[in-house]
């Protein structure tokens, strides 16, 4: 089971196509491995045809019978044989009855010598077609040496080929040294981002404005004495358009862009991550102005020390190349770097110091005008309905990254594709809001009575506590129908975006997260395995209040998690205790007893509200979905006041 509380989602990525046209010549594209294996089949098949040719040309002289000459010559002299063929040192018979044989000759008697010798009378000779072929010929030659020449003529095609092929990769077959940077070439429109296509990122746009302005007029800088900086840091969690706003400046200063990931320095070969480093560093300085945008440069920008092989890992090689290269620019070189992460908290200190990556901007998570700005961008090539309000969309999507706005609108445009229809509705963008939340829906999933009446009883328990306590964010919806990993769900939307979450906030959404664990127990005394998620999710939010927040009576206003214990932009580090085990047990007593109060709190609220929670559960096994307002009606009926939601999310 899942409660959805649409705050703190952060997930995708902005895709980002590859150049394909090179601005200047240090561009090379290299050849697919497909290619060579396309040669190399061409080869064999060229080789097999031509043993089939010789095969077909030489077959047949290998099926006559050989046999001694002395056969020979008592065949003629008994009169079986016809006619007698001379080839080189070979004898081949044509007998009366059409069969052949042939031997060998004594090269140096003739024919009629040999046969002499072997008691063949000059009368029985005499009766013989006898017929000398020439030896000396163009074919003769040719079918003699064909079987040695077949195999050196495949082995040189295939070095031909090999050789056309490293050539053509720029002898990529031997520089693993040469950077894998892929180059968008400014002139290439269809590939071209600009400013206006980055919606949701007003501050850090602004940031970027003097780096355009750096790369399309440097002198005035310059003049003035002004040292740009030489690296921006972009940091920001996954999906939040890193990538895309370094296009975009790099679009906006007509500059060529030189994208790879960290990951694409390192090699199994040593030394090959500091080469590309220099490789990728002049091929920018040759196409000045121009920038250099690392994506996940934490994969080689981390703390050095930690690793296996202490300084001579092959990563910390790397870094230390990429720290020479940009303190080996001079002023008047008109190339950035520019470089995304989103653990920044990893990265090694001598990377951020002044000079090197001293710029930083942040990308948060777009806000509700944000999110309207992101998918006006994303329909612009879509057919819209004329019931699409995009703002409503906007306000039911908070915590929604720029890449799962993107994917919400394709959604909706496959909806509406699969459904035959030429322009995308408002109902397909809302319900594609919960497949990209939770996935599709499983439809093969199918209940049975019990199982459903668990699982309404379930939700209507998160629903029905969210309602009734102070804090806890309103419901927006709620289901039963199974969706990705989740057997049912319960919607809520914050009644505003804030920034801040206070206490009694986080008492209020653990209480909510045990509500079903609370409404299973009451009413079938027994648990299930449902509530396993709401657990987790409760348990943890009560072990960051104590120990990240400093939100326990007992521990009081202290920060018990290390600096490596969480990453900053979403998921946890590595894990370190920087306290002994006694604070550890009251680090425990103090979660568990949050957790006990929320529980006893959830009980208290279906207790008192019991019909409106058997209402609730009785609707859902009926509809398997209440929408906002059939909820509201459920509520009111059994004296429970409704939160107030935003009129157009209530639209």
């Amino acid at each position: 089971m899942k409660i959805l509380k649409n705050k703190d989602k952060n997930k995708g990525k902005v895709a980002v196509d590859k150049g394909k046209k090179p601005p200047i010549n240090i561009f090379g594209g290299a050849p697919t491995g497909g290619q060579f294996f396309s040669n190399l089949l061409t080869a064999i098949l060229i080789f097999l045809i031509i043993s089939t040719l010789y095969s077909t040309v030489v077959g047949e002289k290998g099926k006559i019978e050989e046999v001694s000459v002395s056969k020979i010559a008592q065949d003629i002299s008994s009169g079986l044989v016809n006619k007698v063929v001379v080839e080189g040192g070979m004898i081949n018979a044509e007998y009366a009855d059409g069969s052949k044989k042939k031997s060998k000759k004594e090269i140096e008697s003739s024919l009629s010598q040999t046969l002499v010798n072997y008691g063949v009378s000059p009368e029985s000779l005499a009766k013989v077609d006898v017929e000398v072929k020439n030896e000396s010929g163009f074919g003769y030659y040719a079918i003699a040496i064909l079987p040695f020449l077949l195999p050196i003529i495949l082995i040189v095609f295939v070095f031909w080929m090999l050789t056309k092929q490293v050539k053509g990769a720029g002898m990529q077959a031997f520089s693993f040294g040469q950077s894998k940077a892929r180059i968008i070439d400014p002139n290439d429109q269809s590939q071209k981002v600009t400013f206006k296509d980055v919606a949701g990122a007003k501050e850090a746009k602004e940031e970027l404005v003097e780096i355009v302005d750096f790369l399309r007029n440097p002198k005035k800088f310059l003049d003035i004495g002004a040292r740009i900086p030489k690296g921006v840091l972009l940091m920001g969690a996954p999906g939040t358009g890193k990538t895309l706003l370094a296009r975009a400046v790099a679009g906006e200063a007509a500059v060529p862009f030189f994208h790879l990931s960290g990951s694409e320095f390192v090699e199994m070969f040593v030394g090959v991550g500091a080469s590309r480093v220099r490789d990728l560093f002049k091929m920018a300085k040759k196409a000045a102005p121009a920038i250099i945008f690392v994506d996940e440069i934490d994969a080689v920008g981390r703390v050095r020390g930690g690793g296996v092989g202490g300084g001579n890992d092959e990563r910390e090689q790397t870094l230390n190349q990429i720290l020479v290269e940009m303190d080996g620019f001079e002023p008047s070189e008109k190339v950035i770097v520019m470089a995304a992460t989103n653990r920044p908290d990893v990265l090694d200190p001598a990377l951020l110091r002044p000079g090197r990556f001293d710029r930083r901007v942040t990308l948060e998570l777009p806000d509700r005008e944000g999110r309207e700005e992101i998918l006006g961008i994303h329909a612009r090539k879509k057919p819209l309905a004329e019931d699409v309000n995009l703002k409503v969309i906007a306000e039911r999507t908070p915590g929604f990254s720029g890449a799962d706005l993107s994917s919400l609108m394709n959604e909706g445009a496959i909806i509406a594709a699969r459904e035959e229809r030429k322009t995308v509705a408002q109902y397909d963008l809302i319900r594609s809001i919960e497949k990209v939340m939770l996935g599709p829906e499983r439809k093969s999933h199918v209940l049975s009575k019990e199982e459903k009446k668990i699982t309404a009883y379930h939700e209507a328990g998160h629903a029905l506590v969210a309602s009734v306590l102070p804090h806890a964010d309103p419901v927006h919806k709620i289901s039963i129908i199974a969706r990705g990993n989740a057997g049912g769900y319960t919607l809520k939307l914050p009644l505003e975006e804030t920034r801040l979450r206070s206490r009694r906030d986080f008492l209020d959404d653990i209480a909510m997260s045990l509500g079903g664990y609370v409404a299973e127990e009451m009413i079938f005394g027994d648990i299930t395995t449902g509530p396993s998620n709401d657990l987790q999710v409760a348990t943890a939010l009560a072990r960051d209040m104590v120990t990240k927040y400093g939100m326990s009576e007992k521990l009081g206003p202290v920060a018990l998690e290390g600096s490596g214990g969480r990453a900053l932009f979403g998921g946890r580090g590595v894990d370190s205790r920087d306290y002994s085990e006694d604070v550890s047990a009251r680090i425990d007593s103090e979660v568990s007893k949050i957790m006990n109060d929320a529980f006893a709190r959830a009980r208290e609220v279906c207790n008192t509200h019991r019909k409106a929670l058997d209402a609730i559960a009785l609707e859902l096994v009926a509809q398997e979905s209440i929408e906002r307002d059939d909820f509201e009606k459920i509520l009111v009926a059994n004296g429970i006041m409704p939160k107030k939601l935003n009129k157009e999310l209530i639209a």
